[in-house]
């Protein structure tokens, strides 16, 4: 199990960092083994800085994450090797991981030479050919390929299938399938769920709503670094209670009536960090002499599985 602890991103940025920015705001949930969990959000959110926390490429400003009760947030040398035998991630463009001047399949040279340099050519290629054949890939039409010579999605289950060559139990998916054509897309999910039944725990991380639906057993929606709304995907979906999420579902396109007809009311969003609710300068419901100006509202469980940060419940 993967548990982030009250975990925060502090960013300084202006002249000499004078200024902060608060990417991710005492965020909280875990992921149990061989369970899918969608991170929904718009750009901005803090969806893939999360994700970048989580494979150690970003440093936590304050709280942990643990893998497994290990606290993994300060693991350094030796520790931080081990932790990647377990968690591995993927991201939006397949080309930009790979050199277009070398074969395709040297993604799976780094993997050979930090983690497994005591095997054989021969039990080597046995390795890398069943992780192709997991996700999907000939090895005999894929191997020894140019970049340009793949499709996006064969390169995504390269990525995956590199994954794969490690007895990972954590997969970050980040917006993987954004830049794949539809009929690709749906190959990749049922990879992802088919990942999922062998026991693989993915942080899916998403804007698409249809698609975190279409995967996911459980749902954490994040505005501004912070979480809105959390819980069962079906709760969430079927009964969105914060302003926000109620918000992302009506931007949903429907076939039974038309985009005219969906009224979605937005004021303006403030840069500044905000003392009460990071949803206040948006959010239809609330009133200057309200708590939502004052305090930042705690994430509550208002039905079981169902968690709302919000002061107008």
């Amino acid at each position: 199990m993967l548990k982030l602890d009250n975990v925060s991103k502090v960013y300084r940025i202006g002249t000499f960092g004078g200024k902060e920015l608060h990417a991710v705001s005492n965020v909280s949930f875990d992921v149990q083994d061989g369970e899918v969990i969608s991170l929904i959000g718009e750009s901005g959110s803090g969806k893939s800085t999360i994700g970048k926390m989580i494979l150690r490429l970003v440093s936590l400003s304050s709280g942990k994450i643990e893998l497994d009760g290990v606290n993994i947030s300060v693991a350094k040398g030796r520790a931080l090797k081990e932790y990647y035998r377990y968690v591995q991630g993927v991201f939006q463009d397949p080309f930009s991981s790979y050199n277009p001047i070398f074969k395709a399949d040297r993604v799976f040279d780094s993997i050979r030479e930090e983690f497994y340099p005591q095997l054989d050519n021969q039990a080597w290629y046995h390795r890398v050919g069943s992780s192709l054949h997991a996700v999907g890939l000939n090895p005999e039409h894929v191997l020894n390929k140019f970049p340009h010579q793949l499709s996006g999605g064969q390169l995504q289950r390269f990525l995956i299938a590199r994954a794969l060559l490690l007895d990972i139990k954590f997969l970050v998916a980040d917006e993987i399938i954004s830049m794949l054509d539809a009929s690709t897309r749906i190959d990749v999910l049922n990879l992802l769920a088919e990942l999922k039944e062998r026991g693989l725990s993915i942080l899916f991380i998403t804007h698409d709503l249809s698609l975190a639906y279409y995967i996911s057993e459980r749902a954490v929606i994040l505005y501004k670094g912070c979480i809105a709304e959390m819980g069962v995907t079906e709760k969430v979906y079927e009964n969105p209670m914060h302003p926000y999420t109620r918000m992302l579902m009506a931007s949903v396109p429907r076939l039974d009536r038309k985009w005219e007809d969906v009224n979605i009311e937005l004021k303006g969003q403030s840069s500044e960090v905000a003392k009460g609710c990071v949803y206040y300068d948006r959010c239809p419901l609330a009133a200057k002499d309200q708590e939502c100006v004052k305090r930042r509202p705690p994430l509550l469980e208002v039905t079981p599985d169902h968690l709302v940060a919000c002061w107008k419940l």
